[in-house]
C-alpha cells in the first residue's frame, strides 16, 4: 500500500500505478450472497450444475460483484492522510471484458489519472483494472472517482 501524507502529495503522483493487491479467491458462497443481495439469480451465477454445461464450464461471478469489490481493493492500494474523509463519487467507463470463473483468484491495480479541485474537496480519478490469475485480459476496468474532503 502506498501512503500519502495529504492530497497534494497524491496529486504529485499522477500517472503512477499502484498495486497489485493480494490475490483473492472468488467463492460460490460469495456469488450466492451477492445474488441474494441484488436479486440477480441468473443461472450462470448460481446454478452450478447447469453452468457446467455452459460455454464457461462453471458458474461465473456477476460483473457487478467485481465492481463492488473496488472499495476494498482501494484500501489495499493507497491511503491518503490529513483528510476528513474519502467519499465514493462514482464511476466512468466501466467494462467487463472477461468473466470471473468461480474459484479463480483476482487482484487489482490502479493508475492515478487525475486529481482536481472541486467545491467539496479534491476529485480523484483512478483507472482500476481487476485481473483474473492466468488470464491476459482483465475481468473489469473502470475509472473510479473518489472525493477527498479536507480535514
Amino acid at each position: 500500500m502506498r501512503t500519502f501524507a495529504n492530497v497534494q502529495e497524491l496529486k504529485a503522483s499522477i500517472g503512477e500505478t499502484f498495486g497489485p493487491t493480494e490475490w483473492r479467491t472468488v467463492t460460490q458462497d460469495q456469488v450466492n450472497l451477492f445474488a441474494d443481495a441484488t436479486d440477480d439469480h441468473q443461472w450462470i451465477h448460481v446454478d452450478v450444475e447447469r453452468a457446467r454445461e455452459s460455454q464457461f464450464g462453471g458458474t461465473i461471478a456477476h460483473g457487478y460483484l467485481s465492481l463492488s469489490l473496488l472499495p476494498s481493493f482501494m484500501i489495499e492500494l493507497l491511503d491518503v492522510q490529513s483528510i476528513a474523509m474519502a467519499v465514493n463519487f462514482g464511476l466512468n467507463k466501466v467494462r467487463f471484458p472477461k468473466p470471473i470463473p468461480v474459484g479463480s483468484r483476482i487482484r487489482a491495480t490502479a493508475e492515478l489519472a487525475d486529481v482536481k479541485n472541486s467545491p467539496a474537496g479534491q476529485l480523484t480519478t483512478l483507472k482500476v483494472s481487476i485481473e483474473v490469475e492466468g488470464e491476459r485480459r482483465p475481468a473489469c476496468t473502470a475509472e473510479v472517482l473518489f472525493l477527498y474532503i479536507p480535514a
